[in-house]
């Protein structure tokens, strides 16, 4: 149960009712498939059996746990296992792999536990090895196709792992939703005792309970029943529990062919077996008389990056100081957690670096681990050696704090909490730290209460990628973020991504570590935190150094100094690199080079220069047209548009094709300024329908395709260039014969009906339609294409009636 809040209010305990089952008067009672008790083997079924107490008596309620925090105490920033799995767009599936139970199928004892996380269209997996040279895979199926989603939600999909023995497939299963994956933080991979024992196998997925020291286990096998035991349709299973040989806990259960999966729960562990369940050296086996599988419970292995922003907001006593906190944690398979947190920006001296719990009392903080020791220059590292495994079922259910105390602010100046990231196939995120972002190093400093981290990496194509993690930021709709590398790499909103053709100035400074990574927000748009990049390459323009037999074929009978190529209008920028127009050169292996002449807008000057760093002409002075000083005017008045793409103030009402570097003007777009709202409105251009079988694209610089213009007959076009009679005129693309008479067509708004145009011996005259004023009211005006006239009296009166019930609405 959850209040209004969204916190859990209650909880549900479980106990095993085996001890409740009723005393039987037979001495040979039976356990039947499904059945909890056992009865007597000649009872008659009209006997109902006797029913244990009800387990809802162990229901307990407790209160809201923010009631137990110091009132003072910042509550915002936790959130619980459930908080952060709970995401409609991820479905998490299971699958035991054995080999095959039919004749076709390879025989092994090889056995293998698959988990898949389906996030949206990205399918992320990781896949643990019992018998096989490699521990574990990790990968991920991005942009799975819908018809492959719906199969794997109706659970028709199958994993097989191949080999080179076994090119067929040596073990395979299906892939199944599972119950048990929310909570999981212990498994065990369990293999035959029997090595002749081929295609037996199991896995066991376990979790504690959130308050007491109760494991839940349950137990997906195969094999232990064989296909040939007609007779029995169910086994009696034992399943044990062991450490250095030494029984623990023992279960025992029947298992069928149709429901092979246990499920038990060990309550009331001890303090040492919570010790000894930490670090891997507690036994599972489970079997019948004739068949036996065992397995090593550890902790849950997993693809999934364990990390923890620090920051001022998420502080028990927020601050803002621009600090921040970054940590990288891997929990090795001995039940050792491994630790690096940096600090950065704090206003005072570190004084402690502690990893805790959530406080559970009044101003009472519970520390489980002091990082102080170990701290030097900015870092903490080192190695937490005795985890229990309540410790190691808080970490993996994200319940786990890093909190960083100062001088100045003696409970925490940044805290975070520790979760896990999904796998992404960034591999920067086991061989190196994350980069600390923080406001102190942004130039100026910013006091902000949030921070962050990144990972940044180059490929050996040279190709940067790039992932960005965010604490403190609050989760307000109005929070945009954006993210520069150097001013110069847009990286977007996206939290992770990939940046191509980087130019030559970058990755010199990536060489040279004098590149900054800035994250920017509303509130602080000149850089809200900031964080130095530093990743010596040996990058060549292009990405790809060239083989000296293609360098020789591909090179440049006289290579033009670069300084020209930038001038050049017609010449290509690509990679990094200015390139001459009509030369070739190797690009990167699997790409397309497109190269499109960047379209200028017009200018209304005669005095036209060319910058070094722009690629169309600018006016050389700019005169303070009419048009400019309307613009000015909106300004002034606040009634107009600002557009970024080139920088231009315009007025309300404005349409005007958009000017977007690189690319230049864009025909195919028409923007409109809402003088109202001050906002820009761009949209596609409609291109009309055309009549035409063949429609043409007149220039390639035109958005839309045209019917051709029917060519004139010789004799018209002879009477043209007749010297001694009146000339023909030509406007846009057409000719037009003396005294006729057309409305223009103006792209994109189509046939201007107002304006009309008339050819006068060779010369074309255009006039807009006069609209004389007038001298009705403005309820008996009636507007008409062009101008307003008045109505008629019948119409007039309509208008009056028809406005009637608005007027006294109002």
């Amino acid at each position: 149960q959850r209040n209004r809040r969204g916190k859990p209010t209650g909880k549900v305990s479980c106990k095993n009712i085996k001890h409740d089952c009723p005393a039987l008067p037979c001495s040979e009672s039976v356990l039947l498939p499904g059945h909890c008790c056992k009865t007597c083997p000649k009872a008659s079924p009209s006997i109902p059996e006797k029913r244990p107490e009800p387990i809802f008596d162990s229901f307990e309620y407790f209160q809201d746990k923010e009631d137990d925090l110091h009132k003072s105490y910042n509550d915002r920033s936790y959130l619980s296992s459930e908080d952060l799995t709970r995401d409609d767009s991820r479905t998490d599936f299971v699958a035991l792999l054995t080999s095959g139970a039919e004749p076709w199928l390879p025989l092994s004892s090889a056995v293998a536990k698959a988990r898949f996380t389906l996030v949206r269209s990205y399918l992320l997996f990781s896949i643990n090895y019992e018998s096989c040279p490699s521990p574990q895979i990790c990968g991920m199926w991005r942009n799975l196709h819908k018809p492959s989603i719906r199969l794997l939600k109706s659970e028709q999909l199958r994993i097989s792992l191949v080999t080179k023995a076994q090119p067929a497939g040596e073990i395979q299963g299906p892939i199944i939703k599972h119950r048990a994956l929310f909570a999981e933080t212990f498994s065990a991979i369990l293999t035959s005792v029997d090595p002749t024992h081929m295609g037996t196998g199991g896995i066991a997925m376990l979790t504690l309970s959130d308050t007491e020291n109760n494991l839940h286990f349950i137990l997906m096998a195969k094999g232990l029943l064989e296909p040939t035991d007609k007779e029995f349709p169910w086994v009696s299973l034992r399943v044990r529990i062991l450490h250095q040989n030494r029984v623990l806990r023992e279960v025992r259960a029947n298992i069928t062919m149709q429901d092979p999966d246990f499920a038990e729960v060990l309550s009331d562990l001890s303090s040492r077996e919570m010790l000894w369940l930490a670090p891997g050296g507690v036994k599972n086996t489970a079997g019948g008389s004739r068949r036996q599988i065992t397995g090593y419970i550890t902790a849950r292995k997993s693809c999934d990056t364990i990390q923890s922003v620090l920051c001022g907001g998420d502080a028990l006593l927020p601050t803002k100081t621009g600090a921040v906190g970054s940590a990288k944690l891997m929990l090795h398979e001995n039940g050792t957690l491994e630790y690096q947190v940096q600090v950065a920006g704090t206003a005072s001296e570190v004084t402690s670096i502690t990893l805790e719990t959530k406080p559970r009392r009044k101003n009472k903080r519970n520390i489980l681990l002091d990082m102080t020791p170990s701290y030097r220059e900015g870092l903490a590292s080192g190695t937490w050696q005795h985890m229990n495994a309540r410790d190691t079922h808080m970490l993996l259910q994200s319940e786990l704090f890093l909190n960083v105390a100062t001088k100045d602010f003696e409970e925490g100046e940044v805290r975070g909490q520790i979760s896990s990231l999904l796998y992404s196939g960034l591999l920067a995120r086991y061989s190196e730290l994350p980069i600390p972002l923080a406001g102190q190093l942004v130039s100026p400093p910013v006091r902000t209460g949030s921070a962050g981290h990144a990972w940044v990496s180059l490929d050996e194509h040279c190709h940067l990628h790039y992932e960005i993690v965010l604490g403190g930021l609050g989760k307000s709709d109005d929070v945009a973020i954006s993210a520069h590398l150097h001013g110069v790499a847009e990286l977007g909103e996206r939290a992770q991504g990939v940046v191509k053709d980087l130019d030559a100035e970058l990755r010199h400074h990536l060489a040279q570590g004098t590149a900054f990574l800035q994250v920017s927000t509303k509130v602080n748009p000149r850089g809200e935190m900031r964080g130095r990049v530093h990743i010596p390459n040996q990058c060549e323009s292009g990405g790809v150094r060239l083989a000296p037999e293609e360098d020789e074929l591909l090179e440049e009978p006289k290579p033009k100094d670069p300084e020209q190529l930038k001038k050049d209008p017609n010449s290509c920028f690509f990679e990094g690199q200015h390139r001459a127009h009509g030369s070739r050169w190797a690009p990167e292996p699997k790409r397309t080079v497109i190269c499109d002449p960047i379209l200028c807008q017009p200018l209304n000057c005669t005095q036209q220069v060319h910058l070094e760093d722009r690629c169309c002409p600018v006016c050389e002075e700019r005169k303070a047209s009419q048009e400019e000083l309307r613009a000015e005017k909106a300004r002034d008045s606040s009634e107009g548009c600002y557009f970024d793409g080139d920088k231009t103030w315009r007025g309300a009402g404005t349409r005007w094709h958009p000017v977007v570097p690189p690319f230049g003007l864009i025909k195919c777009a028409i923007c409109t300024c809402k003088g109202a709202t001050g906002e820009v409105h761009c949209e596609k251009v409609q291109c009309p329908r055309l009549t035409c079988s063949n429609p043409i694209r007149v220039s390639p610089s035109d958005c839309c395709k045209q019917c051709p213009v029917p060519e004139k007959s010789p004799p018209e076009l002879s009477d043209m260039m007749q010297a001694d009679g009146p000339r023909a005129c030509r406007f846009g693309r057409q000719w037009y014969m003396n005294n006729e008479s057309w409305h223009p067509t103006v792209p994109p708004f189509g046939e201007m009906k107002c304006i009309t145009c008339w050819c006068v011996s060779g010369e074309t005259h255009c006039q807009r339609q006069e609209c004389s004023p007038a001298s009705c009211s403005g309820q008996a005006k009636k507007e008409t294409r062009c101008c307003a006239r008045c109505r008629a009296p019948e119409e007039a009166q309509e208008k009056l009636r028809a406005d009637a019930p608005e007027a006294l609405s109002r």
